[in-house]
Parts: C-alpha cells; structure tokens; sequence
C-alpha cells in the first residue's frame, strides 16, 4: 500500500516497554477515521520509521 506523505493527517507509536520490543505505528490518512495499524518486531525499528514519517509529514 502507498500513502503519499501529504494524506497522512497523524500518527503514533506505541510500546509495551523496554523489555517488550514489540511496538505498534498507527497512521491516520485525510477521508479514512480508522488508523492503518502496523505490528513491529526487534528486527524492524519501529523508530527508525516514525523519524522518516516526521521528516516528511511534519514538514
């Protein structure tokens, strides 16, 4: 699925904890009031992708 940055309205990034590294991204688009909901892992930093989503979208 693509979402051009411009629809992306918000978005969040929630954790269990510091011994959990399982971590979810919502992000809200322009039209839908449901979030696309994402499941992350230890091996995918969910972090890394909230810092790219915040470069483009926060703009």
């Amino acid at each position: 699925m693509s979402i051009p940055y411009r629809s992306v309205t918000r978005f969040s990034v929630e954790t269990a904890g510091s011994l959990d590294l399982d971590a979810e991204l919502k992000v809200w688009v322009s039209g839908d009031p449901t979030p696309i909901s994402k499941t992350f892992n230890k091996k995918l930093s969910v972090f890394e992708v909230q810092a790219v989503l915040a470069s483009y979208v926060l703009r």
